[in-house]
């Protein structure tokens, strides 16, 4: 059944469909998602494939928003595909769909640069939302993996680890800030009383503890940390 259109969806706005590639090496299962998805106003599935391989391909030949990976597929598995994408096109949103409640593929998905991930015993349930949440640029966590992060947590705790340490120093934060604004590092450097070197030696610091590559990034990063609006 198709969610009801809300005020304020892409399909009451005048905005167009969220572009949906959809990788999967079972037809069967592809014909099925791909109904949840296109009964959707605001979604709509433009690309498919069959392996990793072929996904990669079809991304970069389509013009698409979102593109939804199962793990297991020949030549190339979801995760290597969604590493690959996440490289290729940067600003590509991905979401893992698989049939693995797995705590393991769950953290590599993140790691390889996926927003979600979703069971698809649970697909009819999870993934409308999920391939939202993915184009907000909102990460999308399954329930199980909530517990596991939960569990993860207090096992540090058990351990007397604490709390991870804070991923960026507060200098490193003011400089992202203001990269992510477009001010130049000669600009920063004079607005925080530093040296244009030491803004970018700051800057690359930011970059390879976030994993990052890019001003884009950053800025990406930015946003979801609520340092500047979109």
């Amino acid at each position: 059944m198709s969610t009801p259109v809300t005020p304020g969806s892409p399909s009451t706005t005048g905005r167009p469909p969220i572009r949906v590639l959809l990788a999967d090496d079972h037809t069967l299962v592809r014909r099925g998602v791909r109904l949840i998805l296109d009964g959707e106003p605001d979604l709509t599935v433009v690309a498919e494939a069959g392996d990793g391989a072929e996904a990669v391909a079809r991304a970069r030949d389509t013009e698409v928003d979102l593109a939804v990976l199962d793990v297991a597929m020949p030549r190339m598995t979801g995760l290597q595909a969604a590493r690959e994408l996440s490289r290729r096109l940067p600003a590509l949103r991905i979401l893992i769909l698989t049939m693995y409640d797995n705590e393991e593929y769950f953290f590599e998905a993140l790691r390889a640069g996926a927003s979600g991930y979703v069971l698809k015993s649970v697909a009819d349930r999870d993934l409308v939302e999920a391939c939202r949440a993915a184009v907000r640029d909102e990460p999308f966590i399954y329930p199980g993996a909530e517990r596991a992060l939960v569990r993860s947590y207090l096992e540090r705790l058990h351990r007397g680890d604490g709390l991870p340490e804070r991923a960026i120093t507060e200098r490193e934060e003011e400089i992202l800030k203001l990269v992510a604004e477009g001010h130049t590092s000669k600009e920063i450097g004079e607005l925080l009383f530093i040296s244009a070197k030491t803004v970018e030696r700051h800057r690359a610091n930011l970059l390879q503890k976030l994993g990052m590559r890019d001003r884009l990034e950053l800025t990406r990063y930015a946003i979801r940390a609520g340092l500047i609006e979109a």
